[in-house]
C-alpha cells in the first residue's frame, strides 16, 4: 500500500452512455413485444324503478277441477259436454270481469289458472289445456289442491 501524502487520487469516472444504451434496448424490446388494445366499456342496462306506477295484476281465469269430474270457471259450475264447450266457457269468462260485469275489451290474453284436486284424473286437466289452446289463451299456470278424498 502506498500511504503517501500529497498525492491526489483521481475522481472515479462514471460513464452513463452504456447504461442509457441498455435502457433503450429494453424499452425497444417492450414496445415491440407488447400488444396494446383499446377495451370498450361493457354496455349494461341497469334496472329502473318507478314508484308512481301501480303494479297491474293480469286478468286471470280460475278453472277448478275436482276429483268427481266437475269443472268450475271463476267459481261458476260448468256443465262439461266437450272440449269445445269448455273453450267457449273460457271465452265467456274472459269477456266478463271478476265481478261478473262485462269487460269493454280485454287488453291482453288472460292467464288461465288450473286448480286441480290431487285425485282428479289427468285427462280432465288435459281437457282444460286443450280448451285454452282452442280459445287462444297461451298463458297457463297450475296449482295443486291437497286434501282428504271425499
Amino acid at each position: 500500500m502506498d500511504f503517501r501524502r500529497g498525492q491526489r487520487r483521481e475522481d472515479p469516472e462514471i460513464n452513463l452512455i452504456p447504461f442509457i444504451d441498455v435502457l433503450l434496448v429494453v424499452l425497444i424490446f417492450l414496445m415491440v413485444t407488447t400488444t396494446y388494445s383499446k377495451f370498450t366499456e361493457l354496455q349494461i342496462t341497469l334496472p329502473t324503478a318507478d314508484a308512481e306506477k301501480a303494479l297491474e295484476k293480469p286478468f286471470e281465469i280460475n278453472v277448478t277441477v275436482d276429483a268427481k269430474g266437475n269443472y268450475t270457471v271463476n267459481n261458476v259450475p260448468v256443465s262439461f259436454h266437450s272440449v269445445a264447450g269448455l273453450a267457449e266457457e273460457l271465452k265467456n269468462a274472459a269477456r266478463t270481469g271478476p265481478d261478473g260485469r262485462p269487460l269493454a275489451a280485454p287488453s291482453e290474453s288472460p292467464v288461465v289458472i288450473v286448480n286441480a284436486d290431487q285425485f282428479a284424473m289427468h285427462q280432465m286437466v288435459i281437457n282444460v289445456l286443450e280448451a285454452s289452446r282452442i280459445a287462444g289463451y297461451d298463458k297457463l299456470t297450475f296449482a295443486a289442491q291437497t286434501g282428504a278424498r271425499k
